[in-house]
C-alpha cells in the first residue's frame, strides 16, 4: 500500500512540474513571424524619400514656418519627442526642454506623439500581412494610410496650422508656398516626373515614402528570433513566457506587437488637459501601441501619464483589477495611477479583465522582456538645411 501511496504522489509531483512556467531557452510556442523576413511596401524611389526627408524638417510647412514634422518626431527622442504631451506651434526648444512662447494662446497638442520608427508596417497582422493603403494612424485610428497622416497635422490647429489660415485651406496654403520656391518645384519635378507635381497628394506620398525607411528591425529579440540563443537574458526570457501566458499578447500580438485595434483600457486623463479626452466615438478607446523601441519613446499611454515602463505595466494589473471589482473601484495597483474616473468596471476591455494575476516579478521581467525588443540602430541623419532657408526642425535649439 505505502508503495502505491508513493507512486501516487510522485505522480502528482511530476504534474505539478509540468504545469510549471517554462523559463528556459524556447519559445516554441510564442509564435511570431519574423518581421524580417517580411517584405516592406516601399514603391517611392530614392528622390521621392530625399524630398519627403526635406519635407519632414522643413518648417515651411506650418502656419507659422516655426515648427517642422521632426520637431515632434525627432531621432534623439526615438522619433518622438520624450514629452507626456506636445508643443507644437509657437513653442520653443526640444523635447522636454520645449516651452510654450505663445502666451497660451495655442496650447498643448491633446496626446502624447506617437514615433515614426516601424510605421511602416502599421496595420500588421499575426502572420505578417498588411495594406499600407488601409494601415490605422493615430492614437484613435481616424485615418488610414501613412500618406494621409503625412497631411493631418499641416492642419491641426496646435500642431503646425496655429493662426495662420483656416483648417479648410491649410494644406491649399502650404501648396502655395511650396510653389513659391524654385528648389522645391524643382524636387518635385524631378521625383515625380512631371510639371505641376506640388500636390497634396505628392506631399503625403513623400513624407509617407520617406517615413517608411525610418525601421528598427534587429533587437536582441530579432536576434533570439534568428537563432542567437545569447541575445536575450534569463529574465528578458522569462518575461516574454509570462507576456504570453498572462494573455499581454491578445492586443501586443504580431511582429510588431500590437493588433492595432482599439481598446477601452481605463487610462487616466492627463491633469493638464482641461477636458477629457473620450479617445475613438466617445468610447475612451485608443489603439494598441507598438511594444517595440519603448526605451527611446517614452513616456507612455495615449497621453503620456506613464512616466516610465514599471508604472506603465503595472498600470494593466490596476485596470485588471478594476474590471473584476477586485479593489473597491480605484487603481490598487501602488504606482500612482487610477483608473479613469468617467469609466466603470464594465467599460473595461475583456482582454484586460481576463488578464492574469501580475505580481511584482512578473511586472520586472516583462519590463526586461519589452527592453528586449529596442533596436538603437535606427536612421538619426538631420539634413544640414532645407530648401525654405528655415533652421531643420524648427525653433528646437
Amino acid at each position: 500500500m505505502k508503495k502505491y501511496i508513493f507512486a501516487a504522489i510522485l505522480i502528482q509531483l511530476l504534474s505539478l512540474m509540468a504545469c510549471q512556467p517554462d523559463d528556459s531557452n524556447s519559445f516554441a510556442d510564442f509564435d511570431i513571424m519574423d518581421i524580417n523576413d517580411i517584405d516592406m511596401p516601399n514603391t517611392a524611389n530614392a528622390s521621392i524619400e530625399d524630398l519627403g526627408r526635406l519635407l519632414f524638417w522643413d518648417p515651411i510647412l506650418s502656419g507659422n514656418q516655426d515648427v517642422a514634422c521632426a520637431t515632434c518626431h525627432h531621432p534623439d527622442f526615438g522619433y518622438a519627442d520624450g514629452r507626456a504631451l506636445p508643443i507644437g506651434i509657437e513653442g520653443l526648444g526640444l523635447g522636454p526642454n520645449r516651452r510654450d512662447i505663445s502666451g497660451n494662446n495655442i496650447g498643448l497638442v491633446k496626446r502624447n506623439s506617437p514615433t515614426v520608427i516601424n510605421t511602416a508596417f502599421n496595420g500588421m497582422d499575426e502572420d505578417g500581412d498588411f495594406d499600407p493603403a488601409l494601415a490605422p494612424m493615430f492614437w484613435d485610428n481616424r485615418m488610414f494610410s501613412l500618406e494621409a497622416q503625412a497631411l493631418g497635422p499641416i492642419a491641426n490647429f496646435e500642431e503646425m496650422r496655429g493662426h495662420a489660415f483656416d483648417e479648410n485651406i491649410a494644406v491649399d496654403s502650404i501648396i502655395a508656398r511650396l510653389e513659391a520656391n524654385t528648389q522645391y518645384q524643382n524636387l518635385f519635378n524631378t521625383a515625380f516626373g512631371s510639371t505641376s507635381s506640388i500636390t497634396s497628394e505628392n506631399i503625403g506620398l513623400a513624407i509617407a515614402a520617406f517615413e517608411r525607411t525610418i525601421v528598427a528591425t534587429n533587437s536582441p529579440f530579432d536576434q533570439f528570433q534568428a537563432g542567437n540563443q545569447n541575445a536575450m537574458t534569463q529574465q528578458q526570457i522569462q518575461g516574454m513566457n509570462r507576456f504570453r501566458q498572462i494573455g499581454c499578447d491578445d492586443c501586443h500580438s504580431g511582429p510588431m506587437f500590437s493588433d492595432f485595434e482599439l481598446h477601452v483600457v481605463g487610462v487616466p486623463d492627463h491633469p493638464l488637459l482641461a477636458e477629457s479626452d473620450t479617445g475613438a466615438n466617445g468610447s475612451y478607446a485608443f489603439r494598441t501601441p507598438t511594444l517595440r523601441n519603448l526605451d527611446f519613446t517614452g513616456p507612455y499611454f495615449h497621453n503620456g501619464v506613464g512616466r516610465d515602463l514599471e508604472e506603465t505595466v503595472a498600470f494593466y494589473r490596476t485596470a485588471r483589477n478594476f474590471a473584476r471589482n477586485n479593489n473597491g473601484g480605484n487603481g490598487g495597483g501602488g504606482n500612482g495611477l487610477d483608473v479613469n474616473e468617467n469609466l466603470n468596471r464594465n467599460d473595461i476591455d475583456d482582454d484586460i479583465r481576463n488578464l492574469g494575476n501580475l505580481d511584482n516579478d512578473d511586472i520586472q521581467s516583462i519590463v526586461a522582456f519589452i527592453e528586449a525588443l529596442n533596436d538603437p540602430d535606427f536612421d538619426r541623419s538631420i539634413p544640414p538645411s532645407v530648401p525654405s532657408g528655415l533652421q531643420p526642425g524648427g525653433l528646437i535649439d
